[in-house]
């Protein structure tokens, strides 16, 4: 990657963003899951934001699900104010005055801060239960999780406007997992009103947090069953065209382990990957299967096609093409397999930076933003294997 070239602001190219993305019916930003590293997405979103390049549908799971939910629930000249309210909040504990510079003194700093973490919990989002749930009864409450996610909630109604966050504008959806079925399910703003519990829900990590109720059935994070919510996006209205930021922060690509901390931290990456590839090349499969029995049902007379056949040839001549950009981070090798819960400012501060410079990098290729032509189906382009510059 050529780092010589200077960062320019998108509104400095000729193309302007903003009518390419007005070419899709939906622009849609898909944040995964991963804890800390979830400010990342807040500098990709600050970059959209600054290009204009804004998204009409946020959908998210865990951590994405809460950033999801401080976008889409507050007005665009405060989105950023409060996305830096919530980051500053969970990250505001001050552990090293200093600390040299290095990597070796950088991955100490970090483990120490992750420990910080499960001992005392964060600002603003979760804290320890006292006793331990070890030592409490079955059944009793307390006893199925590690800390307490009340002070998320707090957070949430603090910060979000769940007025403006359900008035349609916008279309929001969190992913989910039923723990009793252990079905994934999505909460959407165009079928249900969504609060506080909704985005607790999708960001509820067992063992470390508590299952939330909602409605009389109780849920886990969605990341357990899958972290990224793309797969709903495109089966959503397949008949519009939709340009999607996918933003991950676990890379299903890494290097061989070379030592055991190696082997947790790439453990973690694959689990939480998206596996955007699969879902895309299914989607693309399912495309052209479509499109083969379409060619075949048009050579048929009209009084010949039953009822559903009929139905599809009206509607599938209409599908829309999906375009995925994604923007993926690159996890630093001082930063071990504790990186998802490693919240000190300097971490938090530096990852939001990234996400915005590997956004800004991204949006220097207007091409990729381009409608694809109607028998692509969808188009990928990930900015970190294809190496913009």
């Amino acid at each position: 990657m050529n780092e010589s070239r200077p960062l320019r602001h998108p509104a400095e190219k000729e193309t302007n963003l903003a009518d390419v993305a007005q070419q899709y019916d939906r622009v849609a930003l898909v944040l995964q899951g991963g804890g800390a590293l979830g400010a990342y997405q807040a500098g990709v979103y600050e970059a959209l934001a600054h290009a204009q390049c804004e998204p009409n549908w946020i959908s998210g799971v865990s951590i994405g699900a809460i950033n999801s939910a401080l976008i889409a629930g507050n007005p665009p000249e405060k989105r950023i104010e409060r996305l830096k309210a919530f980051w500053n909040t969970v990250s505001g504990r001050t552990i090293w005055a200093y600390t040299p510079e290095g990597d070796l003194y950088r991955q100490l700093r970090n483990q120490t801060s992750a420990m910080v973490a499960i001992l005392f919990g964060q600002p603003g989002f979760f804290t320890p239960r006292t006793p331990n749930p070890w030592l409490v009864p079955a059944g009793a409450p307390g006893a199925t999780s590690f800390y307490d996610s009340a002070p998320l909630k707090a957070t949430l109604e603090k910060l979000v406007d769940f007025d403006l966050l359900n008035n349609g504008r916008k279309r929001f959806s969190v992913g989910a997992v039923n723990v009793q079925t252990g079905n994934f399910v999505y909460f959407d703003n165009q079928k249900q009103r969504i609060g506080p519990e909704h985005i607790m829900a999708s960001g509820a990590l067992p063992p470390a947090l508590p299952p939330i109720k909602i409605e009389g059935e109780y849920y886990w994070d969605g990341g357990i069953v899958s972290n990224t919510p793309l797969q709903y996006l495109l089966d959503q209205e397949e008949e519009l065209s939709s340009l999607v930021f996918q933003v991950d922060l676990f890379s299903s690509r890494g290097g061989l382990p070379r030592s055991m901390p190696d082997v947790l931290s790439r453990h973690k990456e694959i689990m939480f990957s998206s596996r955007t590839r699969y879902v895309t090349d299914s989607f693309r499969r399912t495309f052209a299967l479509k499109a083969k029995l379409l060619e075949a049902l048009k050579r048929l007379p009209a009084d010949q096609l039953t009822p559903d056949e009929a139905a599809f040839l009206k509607d599938y001549k209409h599908a829309g093409v999906a375009n995925i950009v994604q923007i993926v981070y690159q996890h630093k090798t001082y930063e071990g397999e504790a990186a998802d819960y490693e919240f000190s400012g300097t971490s938090m501060k530096e990852h939001w930076a990234q996400g915005y410079e590997d956004t800004m990098r991204t949006l220097r290729h207007p091409e990729w933003l381009t409608l694809p032509a109607a028998q692509a189906a969808v188009a990928t382009h990930d900015f970190h294997y294809e190496d913009p510059t």
